[in-house]
C-alpha cells in the first residue's frame, strides 16, 4: 500500500511539471515591509512604464503574487520609494526591509539577487557620485564631461568587481552604461540654458561628437537599455525640428513621419505607440496623426489602444457638446457644475498643486483675467490634486492670489470629466462656447500667443 501511494505521489509530481515544450511566462515575488502604513506595493514594467499589478500588502507587512513577464526589468514601488529589479521569466525574487531605513536593510533574495544587489548599489554610487543636479549642469563643458565619466568609471568599476553575474549580462550592462553617459550629456545644452537662464545657450560643435555614428536600429541595446532608447528618440526629436522647420508641418506629425522609417519592426511600434499614448490627445492635427500611426504600427494591442482613444477624440471635435462635471466644490462656496456657467465662454485649466508647469502658468493666466476682466468670457480652474492636498489647493489660492472660479474636482485623474477628455498630463486648457460646446479640446496655454490670437476671434 505504502509502495502504492509513492508510486501515485510521484506520478503527480511529474504531471505537475510543464512539459518542455510549454513556456513559463511568469515569475513568483513575495516579501516583507516593516514599519509601512502602505496597503500595496505596485509593479511597473521599465520598457513600457505600465503599472503591471498592484499587491496587497498584509497586516503583518507580507506580500505576494504571481507576476507574467513580457521584459526583465521592472520597478516596486511602495509609497514614494522604488526599488528597481530584473526579473525573468520562472524566476522567484524575495524582497524584504525597513521602510524607515530602507538603504541599510534592504534584502533581496532568490533568483538573479545578485543582479538585484548590483542595481541596488548602482542606484545608490550614482546617487553619491552625481551630487546635486543644478550643480552639475552649471559646470562649463569640460568639467561636465570630466564629471560624467567619473560617474561612468564609478559604475563600470562596480560591475567589474560584482561576482557571480554572467558575461552576458555584463557585457549589455556595460554598453547600457556607456549609452547612459551619452544620454545624460545630450542633456547639456538644454538643462545649462534652463539653469544659467540663458535660452539661447549652445554647446560647442563638437561636443556631441560621441554620438556620431550610433546605431539607431540595434534591438538587443533597445530592449535592454532606457540610455540607448533615449538616445534613439531624442536623435529622431532632433531630426523632426528640423523636417518640421523645412516642410513647415507640425513636430509631433514631423517625429511620426521619421518614425515610420525604421526598418525594425520592434523599435518602431514602441516608438510610434509612446508617441501616440499621449500624443494623440494633445495634437492639433488628428486625422492626420492617427493615420500615420494606424498605417504604420503593426502591434494588434498598441492599435486597439489607440483607436480607443482616436474614438472618443473624434467625439471632443470643434462644436460637439462638451463632457460636464457636477458639483465640483467651489473654494468660495458650495459647489459648481459646468451646467451653472452656461452663457459665456468658458476657458478651463486643469492643473494640481504638485504640478511646476501648471504653477509656471499661474502669471500669465492671472495676466489673461485681468485682461479680460468683463468681457464674456470666464476663467475657470480645476484642480486634480487628491483629497489628501486639500488643503494645500486652499493654501495655494490664497498664496498665489489666484482668480477666477477655483474648483476641486471629484476624483483627482479618474474624475469622469478628466477621462471623458482624455487628459494624460497636466496643465491641459480647453475652450467651451456660451451653448457649452466645445471650441477648442486642446486650447493654447495662457503663455502662448496662439491663445490671444484665438480669443480675439471669438470677438468677446
Amino acid at each position: 500500500m505504502k509502495k502504492l501511494l509513492l508510486l501515485i505521489a510521484f506520478t503527480t509530481i511529474l504531471s505537475c511539471k510543464p512539459k518542455p515544450e510549454e513556456t513559463v511566462d511568469y515569475a513568483i515575488i513575495s516579501g516583507k515591509i516593516e514599519n509601512t502604513d502602505s496597503k500595496k506595493v505596485i509593479i511597473y514594467d521599465q520598457y513600457t512604464m505600465d503599472k503591471v499589478a498592484d499587491i496587497t500588502i498584509a497586516e503583518d507587512g507580507t506580500f505576494r503574487d504571481t507576476l507574467k513577464i513580457s521584459t526583465d526589468f521592472y520597478a516596486l514601488r511602495q509609497d514614494k520609494d522604488f526599488t528597481n529589479l530584473y526579473i525573468t521569466k520562472g524566476s522567484v525574487l524575495k524582497i524584504e526591509y525597513d521602510s524607515e531605513k530602507k538603504d541599510s536593510t534592504l534584502q533581496l533574495s532568490g533568483s538573479n539577487s545578485t543582479i538585484n544587489k548590483y542595481l541596488s548599489e548602482k542606484n545608490k554610487v550614482i546617487a553619491a557620485t552625481t551630487g546635486d543636479q543644478k550643480e552639475m549642469y552649471l559646470k562649463d563643458e569640460a568639467s561636465f564631461k570630466a564629471h560624467l565619466l567619473n560617474i561612468k568609471k564609478t559604475e563600470e568599476d562596480l560591475l567589474i568587481k560584482t561576482n557571480d553575474i554572467s558575461e552576458e549580462f555584463k557585457n549589455k550592462e556595460l554598453k547600457n552604461i556607456n549609452y547612459s553617459y551619452l544620454s545624460t550629456l545630450q542633456n547639456y545644452t538644454p538643462y545649462h540654458g534652463y539653469y544659467t537662464k540663458d535660452k539661447s545657450f549652445k554647446a560647442s560643435e563638437n561636443f556631441l561628437d560621441e554620438l556620431k555614428n550610433i546605431d539607431l536600429e540595434n534591438e538587443n541595446d533597445f530592449l535592454f537599455s532606457p540610455g540607448y532608447r533615449s538616445l534613439v528618440d531624442n536623435a529622431l526629436a532632433t531630426n523632426a525640428t528640423v523636417l518640421a522647420k523645412k516642410d513647415s508641418i507640425a513636430d509631433d506629425i514631423a517625429y511620426l513621419k521619421l518614425t515610420t522609417n525604421i526598418k525594425n519592426d520592434k523599435i518602431k511600434n514602441k516608438l510610434l505607440y509612446d508617441a501616440a499614448k499621449y500624443g494623440v490627445t494633445y495634437t492639433d492635427n488628428l486625422e492626420e496623426f492617427y493615420s500615420l500611426f494606424s498605417n504604420n504600427s503593426t502591434n494588434e494591442e498598441n492599435n486597439k489602444t489607440i483607436t480607443t482613444s482616436y474614438n472618443k477624440l473624434k467625439a471632443l471635435a470643434k462644436g460637439s457638446p462638451s463632457p460636464k462635471f457636477v458639483d465640483y466644490e467651489n473654494n468660495a462656496g458650495g459647489t459648481t457644475s459646468l451646467d451653472d456657467l452656461k452663457g459665456k465662454y468658458l476657458y478651463l485649466d486643469i492643473w494640481a498643486t504638485w504640478c511646476g508647469p501648471c504653477i509656471a502658468e499661474i502669471p500669465s493666466l492671472k495676466k489673461l483675467e485681468k485682461e479680460y476682466h468683463g468681457k464674456n468670457i470666464e476663467f475657470i480652474s480645476i484642480s486634480i490634486d487628491k483629497m489628501k492636498d486639500h488643503e494645500k489647493w486652499k493654501e495655494m489660492i490664497v498664496n498665489k492670489d489666484l482668480k477666477g472660479i477655483q474648483l476641486f474636482a471629484d476624483n483627482n485623474w479618474e474624475s469622469k470629466f478628466i477621462e471623458e477628455y482624455l487628459i494624460k498630463g497636466i496643465p491641459r486648457f480647453i475652450l467651451i462656447d456660451p451653448n457649452g460646446n466645445i471650441v477648442n479640446a486642446n486650447a493654447p496655454r495662457p503663455s502662448d500667443e496662439k491663445l490671444v490670437e484665438t480669443l480675439q476671434s471669438l470677438k468677446l
